[in-house]
């Protein structure tokens, strides 16, 4: 595997040898520096074997009755509390010491101490030093390999579980019997297979041995992707450390760590949904196989709150010289991608009557890169969101809670198959949003035909401006699920800044869904989606195993032609629009429903408006408008904006006749494209704020203000960028600098 990968357009990798050893769980012990920007201290890893996961059978009925392999099933917890632990558990001890950098060289590079310099350079590692055969004793010493980026790793060590006391009710092993070596490989193997209901021993019995002393340094090195760390003489995974320590500190140029202010000006740190997940924030495993349970203690100033997506409301413990110590902790297994941490001068606020009144606690939050961000127990919001009427911000959250059930408690063997999430969420999202409302059926069924229409026009939009191979929503086709023999892989254009803001995964994903849920009737459909989770909750899925199961339920008379093989032919492995939908899109566009038919005749008054001479004779009365949803809105301005002209006036009696100014940034977005195209100048300076106060969503209109050709408009984008290119994530601000320059 090529580990020199250009950051800026190749595949991701996913280096973690996960076929030879699996993290069960991760014990986070660190600080936050907010004066040089980085967050310090160590991890513990526990492992368990690796995962020998078996190629499921092409008959659905079997793949049920097959016992599932233990990495790909979630544990199913009870209903957890705060378990009770000694304060000395989580002490805020540090103590790590800076080593000695030496010189570059695969054989020269160790000192005295078998410390491995971390430099940054490229590895000469070959791809089958990743793929060690932990079968052949005798050859060189196995190599455990982490996905890492952007840490400075200062030491690593092996843990001495076996020194810490009272762990002998919990584990089989005895120590009479076997070597120092084995005896702490058996300790942990046992505490990894406690059973669910012991979970709170487990947790105190995994904070115990992340407390005991380091028993020998292990040999390490990096390169852009990865940690590789090895013990002399261990030459096969069966006789590396189960348990090690790694002291490390992350960059402040970090992709997984945002550093940033709030509206009020205070620092804030948290995570972010970069492309490379959390390894800039941790060595882990990175691949779909590799869920964990995890503790972390964080330390921080006084006045700062921790939160993290632990399962547990985490209360801060006071230590020295004002700082405060904040534990959170997680006992269902989940991918490392899911830890989120959000350090900031936050402010709690109670809830209220509305959910416009919870709005009120905009100004506290930060300004993050996206819209919406979900991890489990926590859901980061932008103000983008937050603004303006509840619509959006109620469509989003409800976007978000549908994640729980596609995305972690059922979640994409292969991450390239980001529809399994996305898709599902978009598509559940208007069923949660009409319930939210309490819509009675036929007006829930009016709302989401227009959210159909709407989406509709965002699919086509994307798909003509975009590149053929990333409207794929399943490009590795029958290699989809495919990793080495190490269990490393590679994310198809996961490094690509554009694909980022693409929303190809999200609609094909949905309209995929839909016309599915049409085909067969929602009254089929919808049951057979709940038995599907209970069914395959907690496991890792490919589409096939969703469509299979879909049409193994329907009876085969009913199911119009239908099967896995041309379902993932036209609408999994083909760029454009399928067919199917097509001829579905022009039905829909010759009977429109009534609430577009409403907006159609908005915009034919609208545009009689517009044809009006500048000077309206005396006593002519202005059309009457009718009161639009937020949707509506938008599919109005969007109409709007295929106008060859608009003048001045119609623009200025638009944006009084809908506030547009107080809507949510979905519309704002709209009538922004609107001044630009129309070089409407009075409304210049709400552009200007749209760009500096909704990152998230300003991107495409960068591009907008560029190709206007007018001097002063691109003048605005470049003023405008300066301001906030320093909050920006990385990929964010790459996509406007080719914009720009």
């Amino acid at each position: 595997m090529d580990v020199k990968l250009d950051p800026s357009r190749d595949d991701l990798p996913l280096m973690a040898n996960t076929s030879h050893m699996l993290v069960k769980h991760y014990i986070l012990d660190l600080d936050v520096d907010f004066g040089n920007r980085v967050i310090q201290g160590n991890i513990v890893l526990f492992f368990g074997d690796g995962n020998r996961f078996k190629i499921q059978s092409s008959s659905t009925q079997e793949t049920f009755q097959m016992k599932s392999e233990e990495a790909y099933i979630f544990r199913t917890a009870e209903p957890c509390h705060v378990p009770e632990m000694d304060s000395s558990t989580f002490s805020p001890k540090m103590g790590h010491r800076e080593f000695a950098v030496c010189g570059k060289g695969d054989h020269d590079a160790f000192d005295n101490d078998g410390n491995h310099d971390n430099q940054e350079h490229d590895s000469e590692l070959s791809s089958s030093k990743y793929c060690c055969d932990t079968g052949n004793p005798g050859r060189e010493d196995f190599l455990l390999v982490l996905d890492c980026c952007d840490l400075s790793v200062l030491k690593v060590e092996e843990v001495d579980v076996a020194a810490v006391p009272g762990l002998e009710k919990f584990t089989k092993a005895l120590k009479l019997s076997t070597t120092p070596e084995k005896l702490r490989r058996e300790i942990v193997r046992d505490l990894v297979a406690l059973p669910a209901d012991a979970w709170r021993e487990q947790l105190d019995c995994y904070a115990r041995c992340s407390q005991a002393p380091g028993c020998g340094e292990l040999l390490f090195d990096s390169d852009n992707w990865s940690l590789q760390i090895r013990k002399m003489g261990a030459s096969t995974a069966a006789d590396f450390p189960h348990a090690i320590r790694i002291w490390y500190k992350t960059k402040p140029e970090g992709q997984s760590v945002a550093w940033a202010s709030d509206q009020n000006g205070r620092p804030c740190v948290y995570t972010m949904g970069s492309p490379i997940n959390n390894r800039a924030l941790f060595p882990c495993q990175e691949p779909p196989v590799a869920m964990s349970t995890w503790q972390a203690t964080v330390r921080a100033a006084a006045s700062f709150v921790v939160l993290m997506s632990g399962e547990n409301s985490a209360k801060p413990t006071p230590l020295r010289e004002g700082h405060m110590s904040w534990h959170y902790y997680v006992t269902m297994p989940m991918p490392a991608s899911t830890f989120a941490i959000a350090v900031g001068c936050w402010i709690e606020m109670k809830p209220k009557t509305s959910l416009s009144d919870d709005l009120m606690a905009e100004h506290e939050l930060p300004l993050p890169p996206s819209e919406a961000d979900f991890s489990p127990h926590i859901i980061f919001l932008s103000q983008s969101t937050l603004s303006g009427t509840s619509h959006l911000c109620g469509t989003r959250l409800c976007h978000e809670i549908a994640h729980s059930w596609f995305g972690l408690a059922i979640g994409a063997r292969d991450w390239t198959e980001e529809w399994l999430s996305e898709g599902f969420a978009t598509h559940l999202e208007d069923v949660f949003w009409a319930e939210a409302q309490q819509l009675p059926p036929h007006e829930a069924l009016e709302q989401q035909e227009l959210r159909a229409c709407l989406r509709w026009r965002r699919l086509q939009d994307e798909l003509q401006n975009s590149p053929e191979g990333m409207q794929v929503l399943r490009p590795n086709k029958e290699e989809t699920g495919h990793v080495t023999a190490s269990g490393a892989s590679l994310v198809k254009h996961g490094l690509n800044p554009e694909k980022g803001f693409m929303q190809v995964h999200y609609l094909k994903g949905y309209f995929l869904l839909r016309f599915l849920a049409r085909t067969f009737g929602e009254e089929t459909y919808f049951p057979f989606l709940r038995k599907f989770v209970h069914l395959f909750h907690g496991q890792l899925i490919l589409s096939q195993d969703f469509l299979q199961m879909l049409l193994e339920s329907i009876p085969e008379n009913k199911r119009l032609g239908l099967s896995v093989e041309n379902i993932v032919r036209d609408w999994l492995e083909c760029s454009g629009i399928p067919k199917a939908l097509q001829d579905e899109r022009k039905a829909e566009d010759g009977s429109p429903s009534r609430l577009a038919r409403q907006v159609g005749s908005e915009v034919v008054k609208w545009i009689r408006v517009n044809r009006r001479p500048r000077k309206r004779k005396r006593g002519k009365q202005e059309a009457a408008f009718e009161k639009l949803s937020p949707d509506q809105i938008v599919l109005l301005l969007e109409w709007l904006l295929e106008q060859k002209t608009l003048s001045p006036q119609t623009l200025h009696y638009l944006q009084q006749t809908y506030h547009l100014q107080e809507q949510d940034a979905e519309v704002r977005h709209r009538w922004c494209e609107l001044v630009i195209k129309h070089k409407y100048t009075k409304a210049y300076n709400q552009v200007e704020r749209f760009l500096q106060e909704d990152q998230a969503m300003g991107i495409y209109l960068y591009g907008e203000l560029m190709v206007s050709e007018d001097a002063r408009l691109q003048q605005l984008a470049h003023r405008c960028f300066e301001l906030v290119k320093e909050h920006m994530d990385k990929a964010s601000a790459q996509v406007v600098t080719e914009m720009l320059f």
